[in-house]
């Protein structure tokens, strides 16, 4: 909604500015405007200038990955309780677990980035407000300590300043959590809880894939904590979260399919304005409309990749033009209330494939429902990935990109298929879009992954990658987009409506 404004009123700005040159301009220039010489030149300009406030837009957007101001639609409080008894019954006998919110981050000068909940403080609270800290302490003398939540108090200049802060009362119903204090409090419910217990359990990123170099709020408390309290057994938390997390509860599917659902919105609409002369970042507005008017934001930054920049696997400047005979991948999905989808397709801007372009598409698809009903209880994300390789490979020798020496010779640490799938075809999602996990996990019921097979071919100036997000479940895997356009006389049935 707010793309289609800013950019319906920069245009009415540049027909208004147009209007009063032809009626201000010197009567030797004035003809300019209505000449229909000059008139390609106008529309150029004006597309240009239409195309700078996309960009600038989008610039906004994107790093607004999480609304939390929006009319949200919070989870009800039994869920976070119930995130809470889960983890409860894996603690040690007289421990406690402390977690923390994620700091506000900088920028330059006094500016701050958007606002990221902490995933983990979120799923045992449903709290999404900077500073809180969940104290968990099953076996505490004192009943009204086994269970706490620490609050920023709120006040005027907070409410003149940065708007609305929980109350106590607004924090219970939300987490459920039985008993909120005040910030100031936190530090004599610690001391008398330290006294009490033996364990301790103490939250870090240890996503197998994170890179932390910024020493968070979390990293800051461990030294203090263990400063004060050097003798204390102390024991990751997120050992058990990695744990928890990766299984989803039906509640938590329900709201992983109402971000698949925005996503196919989505997805459909930018499908509409797909066409010779469109810019990505023009596409990208789209999903952004479709995403806000629904609640909804991206789940990470969006890859709108046009041509060549379709095998640039994290491809984020999405600013070049769209031209007739490439293809363009579109990979951007919604997150909603916390909870995030994943999606890629890969369409033609012209509306038809061409006949390579459509062996390629065809030969990922194939792969693509095999990795699907190959996603059961018991194998490894490694296991998908070596089954994934193979089935490339074969499809890579029928589009004569392989030849069979390359795939008789077997190099398990970089085999020949490689130059043409170079990642994973498979990741946990949830409340973060690589969710957490530690990669010698079992597939259990419960997951969703994403199913993400590609081919990339640089040298012909086109990559194509398919990606849905699948729930895994006793009966076989679920495809929670199966409703959105995959095959590829859909697509260019819907790119020619």
């Amino acid at each position: 909604m707010e793309s289609q404004r800013v950019v319906a009123g920069a245009t009415a700005s540049w027909r208004v500015a147009a209007r009063r040159f032809a009626l201000t301009a010197p009567e030797s220039t004035r003809g300019l405007v209505h000449s229909k010489t000059w008139r390609p030149f106008w529309r150029c300009l004006q597309s240009t200038f239409r195309a700078l406030i996309l960009l600038t837009l989008r610039l906004r957007l994107r790093y607004h990955p999480f609304p939390t101001t929006m009319n949200p639609i919070v989870p009800d409080a039994q869920l976070f309780r119930a995130n809470r008894e889960r983890l409860k019954k894996l603690m040690l006998r007289n421990s406690l677990a402390v977690l923390n919110a994620n700091d506000v981050l900088p920028t330059n000068a006094d500016g701050t980035l958007p606002y990221i909940p902490n995933a983990d403080l979120f799923y045992l609270t449903g709290v999404r407000q900077e500073e809180t800290i969940l104290v968990l302490a099953p076996d505490a003398f004192e009943e009204k300590h086994r269970e706490v939540l620490f609050l920023r108090q709120p006040t005027e200049h907070l409410a003149t300043w940065e708007g609305h802060k929980l109350s106590r009362e607004e924090a219970q119903k939300i987490s459920g959590v039985p008993h909120v204090q005040w910030l100031s409090a936190f530090p004599s419910v610690l001391h008398q809880l330290m006294c009490e217990c033996e364990h301790v359990y103490l939250n870090t990123n240890e996503h197998h894939r994170a890179v932390v170099e910024v020493e968070s709020r979390d990293a800051r408390f461990i030294k203090q904590c263990q400063a004060r309290y050097p003798l204390h057994h102390y024991l990751r938390l997120a050992r058990l979260m990695h744990q928890l997390r990766v299984v989803k509860s039906p509640r938590e599917i329900e709201l992983i399919k109402a971000a698949c659902a925005v996503t196919g919105r989505g997805f459909r609409r930018a499908l509409q304005c797909v066409k010779p002369g469109v810019t990505e970042a023009e596409l990208e507005a789209e999903f952004a409309r479709e995403f806000i008017r629904h609640h909804a934001g991206f789940a990470y930054p969006p890859i709108i990749a046009a041509g060549r920049n379709s095998c640039v696997l994290h491809y984020h400047q999405n600013d070049q033009v769209c031209r007739a005979g490439q293809l363009v991948l579109l990979d951007v999905a919604a997150g909603r209330d916390q909870y995030q989808s994943d999606l890629t397709r890969t369409v033609p801007v012209s509306g038809r494939f061409t006949r390579r372009q459509r062996r390629v598409y065809q030969a990922v698809l194939r792969v693509f429902r095999q990795i699907v009903q190959a996603m059961q209880p018991g194998k490894t994300i490694r296991d998908l990935r070596v089954e994934a390789e193979a089935l490339i490979a074969q499809e890579c020798f029928g589009l004569g990109l392989l030849k069979p020496a390359q795939l008789r010779r077997r190099d398990p640490d970089n085999p020949a298929v490689r130059k043409y799938f170079m990642h994973g075809v498979a990741h946990p999602i949830g409340l973060d879009v690589h969710d957490v996990m530690y990669v010698h996990q079992h597939i259990q019921p419960g997951w969703v992954l994403t199913c993400e097979p590609a081919i990339y071919l640089p040298d012909e100036g086109f990559g194509v990658r398919l990606e849905n997000t699948i729930h895994v479940t006793d009966d076989g895997p679920v495809d929670l987009m199966a409703d959105i356009p995959i095959e590829p006389d859909e697509i260019e049935d819907r790119l020619n409506r």
